[in-house]
């Protein structure tokens, strides 16, 4: 893990388990390990993508981040505006509120995120109240700043939200996100409730947002087309954990991991000429309740071998800047989204080709 000046967050084993009761009289206890030892770091100004399949925990990670959820494992260090290094996962919560300032997050749907009886202008104050940032007319500009700075009419702060569309009501959370003054910003899928014409304004509106108030983003989606548009690095993640880490063109153009091969081979290419083979991922995601043994995608996996059942990889370092979490890393030659490659349909010598 990198040591250097420049990282603002970093997280360590981070695990968030939690307790299902079932059964007669609820006797019976499974534990669900949604996040289950995730690790990476973020530096200042960057934007780093958390992407995989819906239920694989990535909101369960951020959430846990934030503290929304209290971690049950790892740890997670910031570095404050001030210069200190703080530990968010130990923190009592007196010390943890002035730090909510920086650190902020931006709700998936853009519509249950908003109180309905509350106008624009107080939705988007109301952090400025709490933290006691502003008040009367210096209140009042402020929140007319934050809306242009998002696109939408000042004229508007007396509306509620249902008066206006799924877009719109995005850009008024991203508002009432920036309101206090943000270091870190965790945009959970800020874009895949709203419709295909509107998502590429979002995004570019956080694209522009992140240079003018020199912001950190962690862009939590599971496409791989809209974090190819937005983030400097990618950590795809599957059943709790990170099993590839990498700067967005190389992950996209040479992955080290056969589930970030099959996300890759997802996304459309920019010629309409190439029809590359999609490959589709062979059974159904384990249960977080009861994972399999080994690596935990080797039930899924065409190039599984006996090793794959029994050893859990760790997330080595098979190029410099590039983590995978697979035990062949270096000896399978995946096909990335730049490569005319078709998908082997039979693994490595020696190994069990799965999903065939």
């Amino acid at each position: 893990m990198d040591k250097t000046d420049d990282i603002l967050l970093e997280v360590i084993g981070l695990k968030q388990h939690f307790i299902t009761r079932s059964g007669w009289l609820a006797r019976s206890k499974r534990c669900v390990r949604a996040v289950d030892g995730v690790t990476f770091s973020v530096r200042s100004g960057e934007v780093l993508g958390l992407v995989g399949e819906s239920g694989c925990g990535k909101t369960t990670a951020a959430r846990a981040i934030l503290r929304l959820y209290e971690p049950t494992e790892g740890q997670v260090w910031y570095r404050s505006r001030a210069g200190q290094r703080v530990e968010l996962a130990q923190l009592p919560k007196k010390a943890l509120k002035p730090l909510r300032r920086e650190l902020r997050m931006v709700f998936q749907d853009p519509f249950s995120s908003l109180n309905p009886r509350m106008t624009v202008k107080d939705i988007i104050s109301e952090p400025l109240i709490i933290h006691r940032m502003a008040r009367g007319k210096q209140l009042d500009q402020r929140v007319a700043d934050l809306m242009e700075a998002v696109g939408l009419d000042p004229a508007a702060m007396g509306q509620h939200p249902h008066e206006f569309s799924g877009g719109q009501r995005q850009r008024i959370g991203i508002a009432r996100t920036l309101c206090s003054d943000p270091r870190l910003i965790i945009a959970d899928e800020p874009v895949s409730a709203l419709d295909v014409s509107v998502q590429a304004q979002v995004l570019n509106l956080l694209a522009d947002l992140r240079r003018r108030f020199q912001l950190t983003l962690i862009l939590i989606a599971h496409d791989l087309a809209v974090v190819e548009h937005l983030c400097d690095r990618v950590a795809v993640m599957y059943l709790g954990r990170i099993v590839e880490l990498a700067p967005t063109a190389e992950l996209l153009g040479r992955p080290r991991h056969p589930y970030t091969e099959a996300l890759v081979s997802a996304v459309p290419p920019a010629d309409p000429d190439v029809h590359p083979e999609h490959i589709s991922l062979a059974g159904e995601v384990p249960s977080a309740a009861d994972p399999p043994p080994g690596c935990v995608f080797h039930t899924r996996c065409r190039y599984a071998r006996d090793a794959c059942r029994k050893h859990v990889p760790e997330l080595i370092e098979p190029c410099p800047g590039h983590r995978s979490a697979c035990l062949f890393a270096d000896e399978l030659d995946l096909r990335g989204a730049s490569t005319g490659q078709q998908p082997r349909t039979e693994g490595p010598p020696g190994s069990t080709a799965m999903g065939r």
